[in-house]
């Protein structure tokens, strides 16, 4: 074999015999440890050494980890997020770092507006009382009578975008990154200052990525400035929201709910006060589920692995 390939990729572990005999073809040596949710750095360090490429998940590749593995030449990761991965450290020992980009937008926008009309409509609460026996009539509202706020029009928050659209809702929305004009337009959508579109959403989804300038993007401040009947959906990453901030702006009534798929440790903590709150919903890092969407993302991230290993020859 010419090289010796991790992979870590807790969503792709699961086939790794249906393709193993496509890395081991192409002459990888295939190393596949025990993941639970992602290695992190001493889990990395005991098994780098010697390893030319991985096919990661969300490990934790540190300056450390870097150090450790002379012989790195790509980290292809699973999925979009490389937040994980200190890029500039990768930059520094020509080590390529890939992934692959739009790669869950259609499931992930998918969940956001299921989470918005389990809110609205009160399906999940109606469903609880009619199993305990009671028969009540929650009032609801529709979408059309909504203002979304979407922080971050990339792919996944223009993907909310254009379903939200379809709702009739009011769309507000903020990004550093101006969007075409023609998709603002087609789609109705405002943008804002952050302040504004806290002080004036029903809906806020977080579709931003995690960078030191979003990280605690949503803290004690700006749980303050949202109304009272705000819920907030976060399906991008944990750290953009400080959790104790959201946990008590929730205990005293700021905001009205929550909807979390990514927290600021994963798995969540089972001490956490969110999973004892009914209005929260919670899921296991989860909303990228989409067969389709997998399957594409397993065969870039094995190209673009070795688009970088057999350049490397």
């Amino acid at each position: 074999m010419r090289w010796k390939v991790l992979l870590s990729a807790p969503y792709m572990q699961p086939f790794i015999e249906r393709f193993r005999p496509i890395l081991e073809e192409r002459g990888a040596e295939v190393v596949v440890p025990v993941v639970h949710e992602r290695l992190e750095e001493a889990d990395l360090l005991a098994i780098i050494g010697d390893i030319d490429g991985v096919i990661c998940g969300d490990d934790r590749f540190t300056e450390r980890v870097l150090e450790a593995a002379p012989k790195l030449k790509v980290i292809s990761k699973w999925g979009t997020g490389i937040d994980s991965i200190d890029q500039v450290a990768c930059a520094k020992r020509g080590i390529a770092v890939k992934n692959t980009p739009n790669a869950f937008s259609e499931p992930v926008a998918d969940t956001v507006l299921g989470y918005m009309l389990c809110f609205v409509r009160n399906l999940p609460f109606m469903d609880t009382h009619m199993k305990m026996g009671v028969w009540h009539k929650i009032n609801g509202r529709t979408l059309a009578e909504c203002t979304l706020g979407v922080v971050g029009v990339g792919n996944v928050g223009k993907a909310v975008i254009r379903r939200a659209s379809a709702f009739g809702m009011k769309i507000l929305a903020h990004d550093p990154i101006m969007p075409p004009h023609e998709f603002l337009q087609m789609h109705g959508v405002q943008m804002t200052s952050l302040e504004t579109l806290l002080a004036e959403s029903d809906f806020i989804s977080i579709n931003c990525d995690l960078n030191p300038t979003s990280h605690h993007l949503m803290n004690e401040e700006r749980f303050a400035l949202c109304k009272s009947n705000a819920v907030l959906i976060n399906t991008a990453r944990g750290p953009i929201v400080k959790e104790v901030a959201l946990i008590q702006a929730l205990k005293e009534g700021r905001i009205a709910g929550t909807a979390l798929d990514v927290f600021e440790h994963e798995p969540l903590p089972q001490d956490s006060p969110l999973l004892q709150m009914p209005n929260v919903f919670l899921a296991p890092h989860n909303s990228n589920s989409s067969p389709v969407a997998w399957e594409r993302v397993h065969l870039n991230t094995i190209k673009n692995l070795f688009d970088v290993l057999e350049q490397s020859q």
